[in-house]
């Protein structure tokens, strides 16, 4: 259990502030389709893979002070900002977590917006179908957000480069 904690520690490590709650579902369901090994069950809700799973760790890393949740009146909404505490920086550093190349997939994906995020999730979350229905997909079951034919080609390019990203620097070791 603790093992998961950490895990979910290591990447707002990386990362150092992750801005909303739901850029940070999308983050580690994209890590872990890219198979690094996060356990969180994911189901398709409004936004995408949604894991009810990481929202329980996430408030109980808050609640024992590893976590700093800190929250953004934004117009009509609530924003979140996340950011590992000294206390759960000192706490990590009791774990061996070896995820080589997350880093660099974490800080990347934070550097992209949550509307794209949870396009390339979204993707992902039906990979196994082809290309066309895929798309028919995030049509259909995101047409509030209008997506278009160029973001998902993009969206997919996005994955390929990851994907190369963390081979090249596996057979780089």
């Amino acid at each position: 259990m603790l093992q998961d904690h950490a895990k979910l520690m290591k990447v707002f490590s990386y990362a150092g502030e992750i801005v909303g709650r739901k850029k940070l579902q999308k983050m580690i369901y994209i890590a872990k389709k890219l198979h690094f090994p996060f356990n969180e069950k994911y189901d398709f809700h409004f936004f995408g893979p949604y894991s009810e799973e990481l929202t329980l760790r996430v408030e109980e890393l808050g609640n024992n002070g590893f976590l700093h949740e800190e929250k953004e009146k934004k117009g009509g909404y609530v924003q979140y900002r996340y950011t590992l505490s000294k206390a759960g920086e000192e706490f990590l550093r009791h774990f061996q977590i070896e995820m080589p190349h997350l880093e660099d997939c974490i800080k990347n994906m934070n550097e992209q917006s949550s509307r794209f995020l949870e396009l390339v999730s979204t993707v992902l979350y039906f990979e196994d179908l082809p290309k066309e229905q895929v798309r028919d997909k995030v049509f259909t079951l995101k047409s509030k957000q209008r997506y278009t034919n160029e973001e998902i080609e993009n969206a997919y390019q996005y994955i390929d480069t990851l994907r190369e990203q963390i081979f090249e620097k596996a057979r780089s070791l």
